[in-house]
């Protein structure tokens, strides 16, 4: 990946942050995603611009409004010249009680989970397929087994699958679209599971541990710069939770 570009929607912390170090080992650019997190991402790019300067940058956008979503795009291609491969990370993740779900939520999760993805990705197609290059989509294991309690949130992940496929389509031969879905890697910032629901969501893995943020980036990794001929396609990294959920 020596020279090649790859921007990380939501790379300041947790999940993207592992993504982004890890594809920056590889010898890529990184460009780093971010809303809110500011300091966190500032400080990431600092870390990842001392092992090899001018390899990272920054930029602020919120995902949720589509017609700014070109324009990173287009200062990614400011910045470093090309961009050759596209993490759709960013994610809101908040419980929505059937009965009472509103617009707000809807926007909230909706736009950063499954529109964001669809409107950045079509903003970034005609560098990628410049560059024959590659997107993976960060789903989750509850696209396709849905967790009680998290409908709409379950709805957008499982828009994301079905538009990691519908996509790989679209951008066949030239682009390779692929998921990587992760089961219990890190718990909400949020006291949303206590400890024993944690404890039995652990258990109920073959694996009885939890995983962590590098299982998911190495995933990435292997579906950026190995997997050649792998397109609409999703890994779980769960450790088996959903071989018998």
């Amino acid at each position: 990946m020596g020279g090649k570009t790859i921007l990380v929607t939501g790379a300041a912390r947790r999940l993207g942050s592992a993504i982004a170090r890890e594809m920056h080992a590889t010898g890529a650019n990184i460009v780093v995603h971010y809303h809110q997190a500011a300091v966190e991402a500032a400080a990431l790019v600092d870390e990842l611009n001392a092992i090899r300067p001018a390899s990272a940058a920054c930029l602020r956008v919120d995902l949720r409004q589509v017609d700014k979503l070109p324009g990173l795009v287009a200062d990614t291609i400011d910045r470093f010249g090309r961009l050759d491969a596209l993490v759709n990370n960013a994610s809101s993740f908040f419980p929505t009680h059937f009965g009472e779900i509103d617009l707000l939520a809807w926007d909230d999760l909706i736009g950063s989970n499954l529109q964001a993805p669809l409107f950045l990705t079509q903003a970034a197609a005609p560098h990628l397929l410049a560059a024959r290059g590659a997107v993976v989509n960060i789903t989750d294991i509850h696209a396709e087994r849905p967790l009680a309690g998290y409908p709409l949130y379950c709805a957008a992940k499982a828009g994301l699958l079905g538009l990691t496929r519908a996509l790989a389509i679209e951008l066949a031969p030239l682009v390779r679209v692929n998921a990587v879905a992760p089961g219990p890697i890190l718990w909400p910032e949020t006291e949303v599971f206590d400890r024993a629901t944690r404890a039995e969501i652990v258990a109920h893995t073959l694996l009885e541990r939890a995983g962590c943020p590098q299982d998911v980036a190495r995933a990435v990794h292997y579906l950026l710069e190995d997997a050649a001929y792998v397109t609409g396609q999703v890994i779980n990294v769960d450790g088996g939770r959903t071989a018998h959920l």
